[in-house]
């Protein structure tokens, strides 16, 4: 039996020359001016543009020093734009928030003060009827919908008790206000 040849040969990935901290630094600007990024996205990035070990990570810092002190990159900036925004635009709760900045390579604490001054003045339950509106979301008529909507507002960063309070006031079903009641709020990540 004879070997056909493939239809679409594979491409063969080719190996790029890491990059010099002028091309890198060129390279980071670029990142930058596509969406903003955190340092870890921004340092994540970088790692395949240049060699591993110590060169590469002497490379990196100098470009993200050098980036801070232009002010194109600042984690601080970042989650308060951020945290502003899913809020304002999605109508996310804190939860949601703050696993989002975390898998983006925010530090804990600097998350903790910007959710604090984000969340300071607003209403959750207020907060998660727009996010119900925005969806189109409306009141449910089933235990299924019900859970469904429970879901909904999970995923969306509130917590049960605000979640609770909705469905109450709803006039819900009171056995899926119990299995409901007896939740805990999920772990953040």
């Amino acid at each position: 039996m004879e070997d056909t040849p493939m239809p679409f040969p594979r491409k063969s990935r080719k190996t790029q020359e890491p990059l010099t901290e002028s091309a890198l630094y060129e390279y980071a600007v670029g990142a930058l001016a596509r969406r903003m990024r955190t340092v870890a996205e921004l340092r994540r990035l970088m790692r395949a543009r240049v060699e591993p070990g110590e060169p590469g990570e002497t490379k990196m810092a100098a470009v993200i020093a050098r980036l801070q002190s232009q002010r194109y990159l600042d984690d601080r900036a970042f989650a308060a734009d951020y945290a502003r925004l899913r809020q304002e635009n999605s109508r996310f709760g804190k939860r949601r928030v703050r696993q989002d900045l975390q898998i983006k390579g925010v530090e804990s604490e600097l998350i903790s003060e910007t959710l604090e001054a984000a969340y300071e003045n607003v209403n959750e339950e207020a907060l998660a009827r727009q996010h119900l509106e925005r969806k189109g979301i409306r009141q449910p008529t089933s235990d299924k919908e019900s859970a469904r909507v429970m879901r909904r507002l999970v995923h969306a960063g509130f917590s049960t008790s605000t979640i609770y309070k909705i469905l109450k006031q709803w006039d819900i079903d009171e056995d899926a206000l119990t299995a409901l009641d007896n939740l805990e709020d999920p772990p953040t990540l």
